[in-house]
């Protein structure tokens, strides 16, 4: 079995700091070579990985803001789909762009959909719909107008994050700075709660940065650390009383949410998306549906068993399980 592995390219893989899809695709392909199977990774030039790796793109566009992202977007999908007919399958980890390529080749594509941006661009997914092979990686991020050949869930290294049996004494926000990630909220429940906040991730958005996080920056209580190394996410979700995830989109998985509870931290979220199925709720963490509900549910952490939230990461989220699952829906569209 021959696998072309095709990673998005805003950022290395594996990322240096933020890249949540290119750290997928690299977990995934240092498994899938570990088992023995041959694959090519088709990803930025500075990337590393124990498989073949082919670049065009000599580093991700986010990093380097003199490369225009559909020039070399349009030259890394065409470098894989050229040379399809040398692979066994082609596994899709860069959206919906990729389909438009796919009748190139005879090989079969399988695309990871690692969310919907928007209901516009289903139309893609649509028209190829019989053609190509579909994996959701939750049951809530799973469109009725598609057929799936599976979910499967993201796995994590659980060697990079060290179970922490204390419990912190502060309240983490970690991911994009940006409305659908509720950054704005957890300012909100730290304030009404009183507790100490750190925030932690790039911003996306810098108008609802300045508008709505940099205003609350100047108290003792909030602090924005910016962007950090894995070693840096380890310790921070490590020492955190709880991780805040008070989300306003329904989002496809969470892997903060994951990585947290891989570290004996609980979370708190909104009820929305793939929540209930990351999180097992009062044991894990809490779900809620308001600001008022999460600072309620604050008091209750203290109860949670931390083991808990690591022995429920190591059975259902590890890497060696996602890369399971994946070989067993390569061996499904083989038999095909």
């Amino acid at each position: 079995m021959h696998i072309a592995m095709l990673s998005p390219i805003a950022w290395r893989t594996p990322p240096h700091h933020y890249g949540p899809w290119e750290s997928v695709v690299s977990l995934l392909t240092e498994g899938l070579v570990e088992r023995g199977i041959e694959v090519t990774l088709f990803a930025t030039k500075d990337s590393e990985t124990k498989a073949r790796l082919v670049g065009v793109c000599p580093q991700g566009y986010e990093e380097d803001k003199e490369l225009i992202p559909k020039v070399w977007e349009c030259l890394h999908i065409s470098e894989v789909f050229e040379r399809g007919d040398e692979f066994d399958i082609i596994h899709n980890n860069f959206d919906y762009l990729p389909l438009t390529y796919s009748k190139m080749t005879k090989t079969p594509v399988l695309t990871t959909i690692h969310g919907f941006s928007s209901p516009k661009i289903l139309p893609v997914y649509k028209k190829y719909n019989k053609n190509c092979y579909y994996a959701s990686i939750s049951e809530a991020d799973r469109s009725h107008e598609l057929e799936y050949i599976a979910t499967v869930h993201h796995g994590i290294d659980l060697n990079q994050f060290t179970f922490r049996e204390k419990i912190g004494k502060y309240l983490l926000f970690f991911g994009r700075i940006h409305n659908d990630k509720g950054a704005r909220e957890a300012i909100e429940i730290s304030l009404k709660s009183g507790m100490r906040l750190i925030m932690a991730g790039i911003i996306q958005d810098e108008k609802y940065y300045e508008q709505e996080i940099k205003p609350h920056l100047n108290s003792n209580k909030i602090d924005y650390i910016g962007s950090v190394s894995p070693e840096q996410r380890n310790k921070l979700l490590g020492e955190a009383y709880a991780l805040l995830h008070p989300i306003n989109f329904n989002e496809p998985f969470g892997l903060s949410v994951v990585e947290a509870m891989a570290c004996g931290t609980p979370v708190i979220a909104f009820k929305r998306g793939s929540m209930a199925e990351v999180i097992h709720n009062t044991k894990t963490g809490f779900l809620v549906k308001s600001i008022e509900e999460a600072v309620n549910v604050l008091d209750y952490i203290k109860d949670i068993n931390r083991l808990h939230c690591r022995k429920w990461v190591e059975e259902k989220f590890s890497v060696d399980r996602m890369v399971d699952d994946y070989i067993n829906v390569y061996e499904k569209i083989l038999s095909k």
